[in-house]
């Protein structure tokens, strides 16, 4: 079983306003009987934080093109994007590229 994971979950750059405006999360993720990954998390956001539009934020089982995701302050492309292994007082951003004109 792994443990209960506590980190923090930023939207930025727009994505904000699909989360009532807030941009700064602070989870308790729940235990769960294998590890978190990334892909954990983006089913847990959607039932839980998500309030409008998935469709502007989820894509599949990943984020929508166009969504830049950091770990703690590294691009997820060189950690493993989906499958990196949450860790406890992880800091994870979600920053939109997508904007209207």
């Amino acid at each position: 079983m792994a443990s209960p994971l506590c980190v923090k979950v930023e939207f930025g750059g727009g994505a904000e306003l699909l989360f009532d405006g807030v941009k700064k999360h602070q989870v308790t993720l729940p235990e769960q009987e294998g590890p978190w990954d990334i892909r954990n998390l983006l089913v847990w956001i959607k039932k839980n934080l998500l309030k409008e539009r998935p469709e502007l934020f989820i894509q599949g089982e990943s984020v929508r093109p166009g969504i830049l995701v950091l770990i703690n302050d590294a691009d997820w492309e060189l950690l493993g994007e989906l499958d990196y292994q949450l860790q406890d007082q992880d800091s994870i951003l979600f920053i939109s590229t997508l904007h209207g004109g």
